[in-house]
């Protein structure tokens, strides 16, 4: 999903650092409701893990690979504003150290991947909340098709950009169903490391957890009235 350097033209560019500029102003400002002195650790820890599983890939086929992105996770764990902002973080560091995706490319990552895979993981997640039974082991599952939904949108999103600026002259569909032909495989892969990071917080710490809060609130609530009574 990294972006390298050239893909896109100029103007395509500078539209995306523009909209990711804005998208950080936004989170630096909605992420102080979401951090206190217990999560504000947390969410270092979710920008280092994010960066660390990017660096490991799985083979999909024809030599193509896939790492998770990480944005549902993120954000289900310290929330979607902070979420944001881990990831922005994690992908400077990554192209200006590692050459991992364009600088010049910069702002369509975060974009990508910061902006479009965050907010709809977040909100696939609120939605499947609404659905599934109000348990604190649905937290996993909503979290797993929010990730999942994440990568191929993301990958569509990119599709798009490059039908509006691509440096290359290849067709929209081509793109497109190159693109989240691959990404619903690797969206597999996010949605079951996904799973496997939440549960193993939920089960252990589940105040901990940013998606989590409405059913620990609904549960205190409940304790408190069956005292009352």
């Amino acid at each position: 999903m990294h972006v390298p350097d050239g893909f896109l033209n100029a103007p395509t560019s500078v539209g995306t650092a523009v909209v990711a500029a804005a998208a950080v102003g936004v989170a630096l400002r909605g992420s102080r409701r979401e951090l206190d002195d217990r999560t504000a650790p947390l969410a270092g820890l979710v920008a280092l893990f994010v960066f660390a599983t990017q660096m490991l890939n799985f083979p999909i086929a024809a030599g193509t690979s896939g790492h998770l992105l990480g944005g549902a996770l993120a954000a289900v764990l310290v929330g979607p504003f902070t979420a944001t902002l881990a990831i922005t973080v994690v992908l400077i560091v990554q192209a200006i150290l590692m050459a991992d995706g364009g600088i010049t490319a910069l702002g369509t990552n975060i974009t990508l991947m910061g902006v479009v895979g965050v907010w709809v993981g977040w909100g696939v997640f609120k939605l499947a909340q609404a659905i599934l039974p109000k348990r604190m082991a649905m937290v996993v599952p909503a979290a797993a098709v929010g990730a999942f939904l994440s990568v191929p949108i993301a990958a569509f999103t990119f599709s798009v950009l490059f039908a509006l600026g691509g440096n290359a002259d290849v067709p929209f569909s081509t793109v497109a169903s190159a693109m989240v032909g691959v990404h619903v495989v690797i969206g597999v892969g996010e949605a079951v490391i996904t799973a496997l990071a939440v549960s193993s917080i939920v089960l252990t710490r589940p105040d901990l957890v940013y998606g989590a809060k409405p059913l620990l609130a609904q549960r205190e609530l409940t304790i408190r009235t069956a005292v009352t009574a």
